[in-house]
């Protein structure tokens, strides 16, 4: 039986062709939520993925029934353009896993065979020879009315959604080595088949007993959308191999991985020589680490940068908290050398690596030496190890964000204190005398300052100043208009007798 509804992390992927997007968006993307609305799906069309090609993915989330009619309506969209623009006949294309593809045909072919006769369709899958290491699905075809192409697409995703829930209940127990890492990651890198064996992928720690964990144990989880900051260091003639004409292939693997790459330059003040290795910053999701790692050890691979038949070994760093170093190495060095024991990598620390007693501001180094597999369960067991540490330690780079945020805050703080004092003190100067003359007679008494009482002492001080500046303006205006206006010639002299009359009504 199929389960209750299709995980949010196995959607239905199908394929249109790029003149098809524009119709299917909609003007101002009006149709695409129209077919949102009526489905309750959500339908991610991946237009500015693959620039230039003829096909372009669409990724439809949600549960079967819900996945199935948005797809139906995606169909029925691409027939009325078809139709409009005299393009014939459409078809619908499935992107699936090439691990599931196997499943979906079923032995000699009858899986395949009964889905094309229940749902009156032609059914055809892509040559296995058309993947690559950066794309492992094939496309599954499906010709036939709208209808009954809809039907078997249904068939089909239940198919697959059923192998995908088995393969990851199988995988479980080798799942528990990769703490933190969703087993769609391992699917996604070429070479492993869903259900590993108990000599792969760990042929160097093969006496770990990987086959008695019970098949119903789940891995634990952590949150997936983790962004992670992880070091490898590469040798110094590889990186030519490792950036491609142009920079094709750093791009792929950026583009594959959804992770940020960046390598070293070299150093200037150091001679040539004594640079054996430059230092590539990944920066991405457990899952991008994973992929974005897969690619560079599986490049070198294919360059040969390795010792004679043994697997390609590089470093890999991570930067712990300095406060947390003492639970990786444990009492007397316990859990370190089990971490070594386990995941046949060698872990270095710095020696006398000790926390500062600050507290948890500083960062230390860990050094994890060995092949892809050994790497990948290493690092995920320490960052699940730091992970477990509740709330997590506050590094160095923390705490200086949290003090700029602080400083940030105090300061819209001060501008907002400043603009409001500033304000109180508008509203608190008093009335000039001209002003009070302008208001109404039973307002003359009243206090002039709107943050003032009449019950403190100076609010009453400034009233009474306010109230005989007013009566020395009123008695100085009465005297200049009983004085008759002086002639032209004795401005200076009616100047002077102004200010004597001043300073005599002031007294």
């Amino acid at each position: 039986m199929p389960g209750p509804g299709r995980q949010a992390d196995f959607p239905l992927r199908i394929l249109v062709q790029s003149e098809m997007v524009g119709a299917i968006i909609g003007r101002q993307g009006s149709t695409i939520r129209t077919i949102t609305q009526q489905s309750r799906a959500r339908v991610d069309v991946h237009r500015k993925e693959n620039v230039g090609s003829l096909e372009k993915s669409i990724t439809i989330y949600g549960n079967p029934e819900n996945c199935t009619n948005a797809c139906k309506r995606i169909l029925e969209v691409m027939q009325q353009e078809a139709l409009s623009t005299n393009k014939g006949e459409i078809c619908l294309k499935i992107l699936a896993h090439n691990n599931l593809i196997g499943r979906i045909i079923g032995k000699s072919g009858n899986t395949i065979k009964r889905i094309m006769q229940d749902t009156d369709t032609k059914i055809t899958v892509s040559s296995i020879n058309d993947i690559n290491s950066f794309n492992l699905e094939r496309i599954i075809t499906v010709k036939g009315l709208i209808e009954n192409m809809s039907r078997a697409e249904n068939q089909i995703s239940t198919k697959l959604r059923q192998s995908y829930e088995n393969d990851l209940q199988a995988m479980a127990p080798q799942s528990l080595m990769f703490p933190g890492l969703h087993p769609m990651a391992m699917m996604s890198t070429p070479g492993n088949g869903m259900v590993f064996n108990t000599s792969m992928p760990f042929p160097s720690c093969q006496s770990f007993a990987m086959s008695k964990t019970p098949a119903s144990v789940v891995p634990p989880v952590f949150p997936n959308d983790l962004q992670e900051t992880t070091y490898l260091y590469i040798p110094n003639n590889a990186v030519g191999a490792i950036i491609g004409t142009k920079g094709s292939h750093i791009r792929s693997i950026m583009r594959f991985s959804n992770a940020s790459l960046k390598i070293a330059p070299l150093d200037a003040d150091k001679p040539l020589d004594q640079q054996t290795e430059r230092k590539v910053t990944i920066v991405g999701t457990p899952e991008g680490q994973w992929k974005a790692q897969y690619m560079i050890f599986e490049k070198m691979r294919e360059e040969g940068f390795m010792c004679g038949t043994d697997d390609v070994r590089l470093t890999v760093e991570l930067l712990v908290a300095s406060s947390q170093v003492g639970r990786i190495i444990g009492k007397g060095g316990q859990n370190v050398r089990e971490l070594q024991r386990v995941t046949g990598s060698v872990i270095k620390l710095p020696e006398h690596a000790l926390a500062p007693p600050s507290g948890g501001d500083e960062e230390t180094p860990v050094h994890i030496i060995g092949p892809f597999y050994s790497v990948q369960s290493a690092q995920r067991r320490i960052r699940a190890m730091m992970l477990s540490t509740n709330p997590p330690p506050i590094t160095k780079k923390q705490k200086a964000a949290k003090e700029q945020l602080q400083q940030q805050q105090q300061s819209l703080a001060g501008a907002a204190s400043s603009g409001s004092q500033q304000q109180q003190q508008q509203q608190q100067q008093p009335l000039s005398p001209s002003q009070q003359q302008a208001l109404p007679p039973q307002l003359h008494h009243q206090p002039v300052s709107s943050a003032s009482s009449s019950s403190t002492p100076p609010a009453h001080h400034q009233q009474q100043q306010a109230s005989t500046a007013a009566t020395s303006h009123q008695l100085q205006q009465q005297q200049q208009q009983q004085q008759p206006s002086p002639p032209p010639g004795n401005a200076s002299a009616a100047a002077a007798q102004q200010q004597q009359q001043l300073a005599s009504s002031q007294q």
